[in-house]
């Protein structure tokens, strides 16, 4: 059975899609957050214009949501990173390697042209409890 995801604690879907989706798995839940973008919550508009700015703002937008399921950062098993600009990667992964200090999930990592509102990146996430 789907369960759609929905808390005000991160930003409204900008399309036809749910902040994520949980499905009923064996004895536990798998968990598909929609990919998350820079967004503050309470005013809709991009968080900061710099990289650091905007990928501290895509994981509390993430933890917004893993709080709403009940999961935390190391229920994540699965990211995909999509950044605007690969000359940004490492500063990307020191930020988002600090909410993993053991055991960090699978990753991929693509450079795409564009992202929604021009957002530097944006993370997507598939979560297990």
């Amino acid at each position: 059975m789907k369960q759609i995801i929905n808390t005000k604690n991160a930003p409204a879907a900008i399309g036809p899609y749910s902040q994520g989706v949980a499905v009923e798995c064996g004895n536990g839940k798998m968990i598909f957050l929609s990919g998350q973008i820079a967004l503050d919550p309470t005013t809709g508009s991009l968080a900061g214009s710099s990289i650091e700015e905007q990928t501290k703002q895509v994981m509390t937008n993430i933890a917004a949501l893993l709080s709403e399921t009940g999961a935390h950062f190391e229920n994540i098993v699965k990211s995909t990173i999509f950044l605007k600009n690969f000359d940004h990667f490492s500063t990307v992964n020191e930020i988002y390697g600090s909410y993993f200090p053991k055991d960090p999930p699978a990753r991929s990592t693509v450079e795409v042209a564009r992202l929604p509102k021009d957002a530097l990146l944006e993370i997507e996430c598939i979560v297990v409890l």
